[in-house]
């Protein structure tokens, strides 16, 4: 059952996608703030997100920079929702990396529509990225190593994806930084390192393809 989260900080407007779309056979959660948001998507990746642009806090726009910036939610289907009727808007969002627009008010059955067309589309461009024994399943964001499942944290499943994106490429630390941190991390680069380091091990054998390149940061294979 596909999984939709919805951020929305309307109460009533909230219960009422998720009644549309629960009724629609679809498994929804419902946060209303992205605070809330994205403490979840870090313990769980969604299929879907309905995102309102209005919100207390870091509003809609900003998160979904954020999540477009974040290679473990760069391809995570978005419709933006929002109160905002000028085209201007709607461009906007759409520019910045919104998958479908919904003006409200709008209608249960176009909500409904929307949000099942978008997830086909979704299904369709499933991405299953490999290297040797290791298996990346992008649309259940499941890892296997020799066919048995790896557990993952939010971050160590970034780097995987991004280094198998990259696979026989050196990839510095300072890259890996932006694309799984976002662009706007300030830590330091052994932040990097530490999570590389679970993640060889996680890996177990596997985890000796991820390579150090001196002075630069990592590879995986040559």
């Amino acid at each position: 059952m596909a999984l939709v989260y919805i951020v929305e900080d309307d109460a009533d407007i909230r219960e009422m996608e998720a009644y549309a779309l629960s009724s629609a056979g679809l498994s929804v959660a419902s946060f209303p703030d992205g605070k809330d948001f994205l403490a979840a998507v870090k313990n769980r990746l969604p299929d879907l997100v309905l995102l309102d642009i209005m919100l207390p806090g870091e509003d809609g726009m900003q998160i979904l920079k954020h999540l477009r910036a974040d290679a473990a939610t760069r391809s995570l289907p978005i419709i933006m929702v929002t109160a905002k009727t000028a085209e201007a808007d709607r461009v906007r969002g759409l520019d910045s990396g919104a998958d479908d627009y919904l003006v409200k008010p709008f209608g249960i059955m176009e909500l409904v529509s929307r949000c099942k067309a978008l997830l086909r589309r979704a299904h369709r461009r499933t991405a299953v990225l490999t290297f040797e024994t290791i298996e990346l399943d992008d649309d259940r964001h499941r890892v296997t190593v020799e066919g048995r499942e790896t557990e993952l944290t939010y971050k160590e499943y970034g780097l995987l994806k991004f280094l198998l994106e990259n696979s026989g490429m050196p990839v510095s630390r300072d890259r890996l930084m932006e694309a799984v941190w976002g662009f706007a991390f300030t830590g330091e680069s052994r932040t990097v390192d530490m999570h590389i380091k679970t993640l060889r091990k996680k890996l177990g054998a596997a985890g000796s393809l991820i390579e150090t390149v001196r002075n630069v940061g990592y590879r995986l294979g040559r």
